[in-house]
């Protein structure tokens, strides 16, 4: 483990570790600022319409089976990149920008829960894409560059015990190497550490425990601000430090309307890492029935209110209603996505594109930026 923290220092140091939802293209600089958003339609109440670019494939099952998506990139050929997400009812899935599948991964354990990545852990077999995602606990899985699919990095690839929880984000610190938190919908935060065994494989240790207070889920770490986002699904979203030894101490962000911007549920939260500190904390307002889900950004820095989405149908896919998970880059990720994407899930999947069972939404990040 101190190899490990060691490493994760110098790449802190070097500028090449952001947090979920990247930040920095393929030369290692931070990305740069893209063009003022187009495309739009205004709306009421202040919520701006964007038309989706993209669509994954449905799931293979029916009903509530898509939840929360990440993104791993590809830094040689940022078009190969890759939409990893959950089937609840099945399945860890890999999806090309296109949205065609690339990978299924199927367990004894039918519930999938949500999934994280973070690139470029320092590990004992090398520098490695760590993928975390919610079943029987939490399974831990490397992307290979090369052939882009998924291997477990735990003992016999079995899932590490947490206790349970359906939410998951990763960080990498480099003073306390990389670590997982499970949320759990009871409002339950658990904090682990990965350890390195020396062969790549890794085990977990419990280091923090405390509650959020009710319902919860969506989670995001912030690594080069140690800042740990959770959204408390009918109150609103907190930032706590990441630290292991912080503790419960906590600030809102923003509540639930007419106090805040935001309607419950709140589920998803995502980062938008445009280096030197700079970027936005985005929010999903899943809506209870007959409202209109929405996105709210805010500012990574101050936490300030910036602005409202929504995204509708365009040319080539439907609009995402009732979202839970969301994720975005800012980083390039090819012609179709030049300056990165928002992937939101979408629980009514119609026309335009491929109708039928849940799935998941690409919309070019510069369209819903304030």
């Amino acid at each position: 483990m101190p190899r490990l923290r060691a490493a994760l220092a110098l790449l802190s140091a070097a500028g090449l570790l952001a947090g979920c939802g990247g930040g920095q293209g393929s030369t290692g600089e931070p990305s740069k600022q893209p063009p003022t958003k187009s495309s739009t339609r205004g709306s009421a109440a202040g919520v701006i319409e964007v038309p989706a670019d993209a669509e994954t494939r449905p799931s293979q099952h029916s009903g509530d089976s898509v939840d929360d998506p990440a993104i791993w990139v590809d830094a040689g050929n940022p078009a190969e990149s890759l939409v990893i997400g959950n089937d609840k009812r099945g399945a860890l899935e890999t999806y090309n920008l296109d949205g065609t599948l690339e990978q299924r991964i199927e367990s004894s354990t039918t519930f999938w829960g949500n999934v994280d990545i973070r690139q470029d852990v320092p590990l004992a077999s090398g520098p490695t894409d760590v993928v975390a995602v919610a079943n029987g606990g939490v399974r831990l899985y490397s992307m290979d560059g090369a052939t882009r699919r998924l291997s477990p990095i735990t003992a016999d690839g079995a899932p590490l015990d947490t206790g349970g929880g359906e939410g998951v984000c990763l960080h990498a610190s480099p003073t306390d190497g990389l670590s997982v938190f499970m949320v759990f919908i009871s409002g339950g935060v658990r904090q682990f550490a990965l350890e390195d065994d020396g062969s790549g494989n890794l085990s977990l240790q419990l280091v923090r425990s405390f509650k959020v207070g009710s319902e919860a889920e969506g989670c995001v770490v912030d690594d080069v601000t140690d800042t740990l986002y959770v959204s408390e699904e009918n109150v609103g979203v907190w930032k706590y430090d990441a630290d292991p030894e912080a503790g419960p101490t906590r600030t809102m962000v923003d509540e639930i309307k007419p106090q805040g911007h935001q309607i419950a549920d709140i589920e998803g939260v995502t980062l938008v890492d445009d280096g030197n500190g700079e970027g936005l904390v985005i929010t999903s307002s899943q809506g209870q029935t007959g409202e209109k889900s929405y996105f709210s950004t805010f500012d990574r820095d101050t936490g300030a209110y910036r602005s409202s989405f929504r995204i509708v149908a365009g040319d080539q896919a439907d609009g995402c209603s009732h979202t839970d998970g969301i994720t975005a880059t800012s980083q390039p990720l090819g012609p179709d996505f030049p300056h990165g994407a928002f992937i939101c899930q979408d629980d009514s999947n119609t026309t335009p594109g491929e109708a039928g069972n849940q799935d998941f939404k690409l919309t070019r990040l510069e369209k819903v930026r304030p």
